[in-house]
């Protein structure tokens, strides 16, 4: 008994599903304009979207210049954004803005086509082109719309984003250090000052150019030496002048003092 009401449930299923892919057949296939148009939205009202972009899709030829055509690509573009396809919902936000520039939704997306762009972010250790044009697109938003409620948030992801960058900036000059390039990691540390200087950072990246400038003139052929190690010296009293009450300062002090002492020392051998 109980296999023959399974059986049942597994034969009304089959049916169901047939049944609704007929009927998405026939409104690809209906001429009817308005038919398709409200059962796309109703599609989107289900969060059927790939069945609701593709209805859209065969849509937007007809659709262009009526009234109608706004809404339908409104709800084209969020499809795309709903169904995680970031990418496509981006494009598409976009054009909405292009196509409908006096929309009362064209800010929101706007907005929205910078968001999704932030979506495609990737951590930190990866390729970060995604994030440049997520927050070259949100500078662009929050310059065009200065008063917008949605600044405060378009600050925050520009936040975040820059702070994606530097960590991936970041640990390439610690890799740079680790593996003995020490000219390498003294450019990449200067790099990080100059690119963040507000960052909470900024006085280790100082102290690592300190560092890496000794190691690098330890390293070097004798002839040049000395002004290797003039190199640290200087980036330690930039340290001490920038950042006076660094927690860096007496480690900072013990290279200064190695390095002034290889100066001094290279200096009596030469007299």
């Amino acid at each position: 008994m109980l296999l023959r009401v399974r059986n049942l449930f597994i034969l009304l299923a089959i049916a169901v599903s047939f049944a609704a892919c007929n009927s998405y057949e026939k409104v690809l296939k209906s001429n009817d304009v308005n038919f398709k148009l409200t059962k796309a939205n109703q599609y989107y009202d289900k969060k059927q979207y790939a069945q609701a972009i593709a209805v859209y899709e065969n849509l937007i030829p007809v659709m262009k210049n009526t009234k109608n055509y706004e809404p339908m690509y409104y709800r084209y573009a969020w499809s795309y954004y709903n169904l995680k396809d970031y990418l496509s919902a981006s494009y598409h936000f976009r054009n909405f803005v292009d196509f409908f520039p006096n929309s009362k939704d064209a800010e929101d997306m706007e907005y929205m086509h910078s968001y999704a762009l932030y979506k495609l972010s990737p951590k930190p250790s990866l390729e970060q082109t995604n994030t440049i044009k997520a927050l070259e697109a949100m500078q662009s938003f929050i310059n065009t719309h200065p008063e917008s409620k949605r600044v405060a948030e378009a600050n925050k992801i520009i936040f975040e984003g820059r702070q994606k960058l530097e960590t991936k900036d970041a640990d390439a000059a610690k890799l740079y250090y680790n593996i003995g390039h020490y000219k390498a990691a003294g450019v990449a540390y200067k790099n990080l000052l100059r690119n963040y200087p507000e960052s909470a950072y900024a006085d280790f990246y100082h102290y690592m150019i300190v560092r890496a400038w000794y190691r690098y003139a330890k390293a070097s052929i004798t002839t040049k030496q000395e002004e290797r190690y003039a190199s640290a010296v200087e980036a330690y009293k930039e340290l001490v002048d920038t950042y006076p009450k660094s927690t860096y300062l007496r480690d900072a002090e013990k290279v200064f003092t190695l390095a002034d002492y290889q100066i001094k020392k290279i200096r009596n051998e030469h007299k």
